[in-house]
């Protein structure tokens, strides 16, 4: 679930893409089918994907996009800031480093 979101919140995914099977990415991951179905169906609740009978899951509405990517930042922030102070940087340290780096060199995949 959380790849589709971070796909559409980058644009790697639009509204009507086809999502792999529930079988083929099951197969992929190596996870139970099961799984895969009720991250799907989970995913249609939410309009982010949606089913058409005999030809698959597809990619649904963007509608979410940008609180998914409120979301995501927030995340990020939160795992960035717990991995700082494992280094013993306290939040303005953090904070300082993340201003200094330019952007324009960063890598970004």
């Amino acid at each position: 679930m959380d790849e589709v979101r971070r796909g559409m919140a980058a644009g790697a995914l639009v509204s009507g893409d086809p999502l792999p099977s529930v079988r083929q990415l099951a197969a992929s991951l190596k996870v139970n089918p099961n799984t895969v179905a009720q991250a799907y169906r989970e995913l249609e609740r939410e309009g982010l994907a949606y089913v058409q009978r005999g030809q698959g899951t597809f990619v649904g509405s963007a509608r979410q996009i940008d609180d998914d990517r409120t979301a995501l930042a927030h995340e990020l922030a939160q795992r960035s800031l717990v991995e700082a102070a494992r280094l013993g940087l306290n939040t303005e340290q953090f904070i300082q480093a993340i201003r200094s780096v330019d952007s324009s060199k960063a890598p970004l995949k």
